[in-house]
């Protein structure tokens, strides 16, 4: 095993605004939303209707085929509408509105302790499913079927993604320091799932306190190991772990189970050891609150369904005379902007950064063509050449941007827009000429139906 793969950035990480600040449980007051889509692949099938009483942790809306999740109801109260939401996105989704009691009535057996000792592998996979959860670090996959490759005998590493390398963002952090023995057993009960396997717990060396924490958590268990990681940009991405523990480069036509691994969140292990060892399911998570626009930035335990804007309310709100610039959800580097703080906060809702300088409005002021310096070739994870993939695009040459350039490994990770000095927006030219291409892709193949 390396602490490190190819490439990568180191951008300021402002992790000081809340890395040393504990996780606590922040309810909500409001109505709660829930998308029926806060996963990749088809949205859940409504269970409820306009009346009906919900309790908190019952599943209101059903996985619609293999690559679904259920959603879960975080509240316990009355169903106000089904009816379609704007979302973080900026779409519009159907969900499920409740008129939140603030009781929080449970479902019965939630959080009662389990004995897991003899529980099959079919039945650790059937609470997990039940449980409704999918990937938290942002991807949103449905984590029941990532667990179920074809060759379960063939993984060598289950890999715990504890980097959490976006700027800004500290929850997981602060979960691995407060919950290291859910997330080792967690990672055991995945192991079960594979004979071969070791876990190896990824985090990046900025994080002491974590991978003190988890390594204390894991002692004993000769199945599983701590990496500590240098710390640096695009260490959390699946590519980059496999690289750093497994060695292992790979296309990405080829998925990480087909090179022998299994990549998870620590965030989502957590998840899975409240599913399978206390039926609890997936209806709450860790949130970072920050920016320099925020009051009192912090790390949280927050329910799904609470819109941002009453989570920033009742964590303190924004510094007097604050002008939010730009709301990021999901890190700066990563994540995504969002016009309205109206929205629910969901599954894959990792933190917010309120910001009072827009960056991207800074770079576009004093973008310049070009310099030829090479910095986003030396950056790349992937090994793949910026510079000539943004001249391909230009040209209108989506051949050579594809076949001889291999632009569709690109991972979007944004490290060359990052490091790039002439702010050139290169990491959403590739995401638009990739939408390109594959939308091209899919309309030939429709036409010879």
């Amino acid at each position: 095993m390396k602490n490190t793969f190819r490439g990568g950035v180191h951008p300021i990480s402002h992790k000081e605004l809340t890395r040393d600040v504990p996780l606590r449980v922040l309810n909500a007051k409001g109505e709660m939303v829930f998308p029926l889509l806060q996963h990749i692949g088809k949205p859940a099938k409504p269970l409820v209707k306009k009346g009906d009483e919900v309790l908190a942790g019952q599943k209101i809306g059903e996985a619609d085929g293999l690559i679904s999740a259920h959603v879960i109801s975080s509240c316990s109260g009355k169903v106000k509408a089904v009816e379609k939401r704007r979302v973080q996105n900026g779409q519009m989704v159907e969900c499920i509105v409740v008129d939140n009691d603030g009781q929080y009535s449970r479902m019965e057996g939630i959080g009662v302790r389990q004995d897991i000792s003899s529980l099959s592998k079919e039945e650790i996979l059937r609470r997990i499913r039940e449980a409704g959860i999918v990937g938290l670090g942002g991807a949103g996959f449905p984590t029941h079927v990532k667990l179920s490759p074809k060759n379960p005998d063939a993984i060598r590493y289950v890999i715990a993604n504890g980097s959490e390398c976006e700027p800004y963002l500290t929850g997981t952090d602060q979960l691995m320091r407060s919950q290291a023995d859910s997330i080792a057993e967690g990672l055991s009960l995945m192991l079960r799932l594979f004979p071969n396997a070791e876990g190896v717990i990824v985090i990046e060396d900025n994080k002491p306190e974590a991978i003190e924490a988890m390594r204390k958590a894991s002692a004993g268990n000769d199945k599983l190991s701590v990496l500590a990681a240098k710390a640096k940009y695009g260490q959390g991405g699946e590519k980059m772990l496999i690289e750093t523990v497994a060695g292992i480069n790979y296309p990405s036509s080829m998925l990480p189970a087909e090179v022998g691994c299994i990549v998870q969140n620590a965030c989502t292990i957590y998840a899975i050891d409240r599913a399978v060892a206390y039926l609890e399911p997936l209806f709450t998570h860790t949130f970072t609150l920050t920016g320099d626009a925020v009051k009192t930035p912090g790390n949280f335990i927050v329910r799904d369904g609470m819109s941002f804007s009453e989570l920033i309310e009742a964590a303190g709100g924004l510094k007097e005379g604050a002008v939010v610039k730009k709301a990021i959800v999901g890190g700066p580097i990563m994540g995504i902007a969002i016009p309205n703080l109206d929205v629910p906060i969901q599954k894959t809702s990792s933190g917010v950064a309120l910001v009072t300088v827009d960056q991207s409005e800074v770079a576009a002021s004093i973008m310049t063509s070009c310099l030829r310096c090479g910095r986003c070739t030396t950056v790349c994870p992937v090994g793949l050449l910026p510079q000539m993939l943004a001249d391909a695009v230009q040209a209108g040459d989506l051949e050579r941007y594809e076949k001889k350039l291999y632009g569709l490994e690109c991972i979007q990770c944004g490290c060359c827009s990052y490091i790039c000095p002439a702010k050139r927006p290169l990491t959403q030219t590739f995401m638009r000429t990739k939408a390109e291409i594959l939308a091209q892709k899919r309309a030939a193949v429709g036409g010879k139906k």
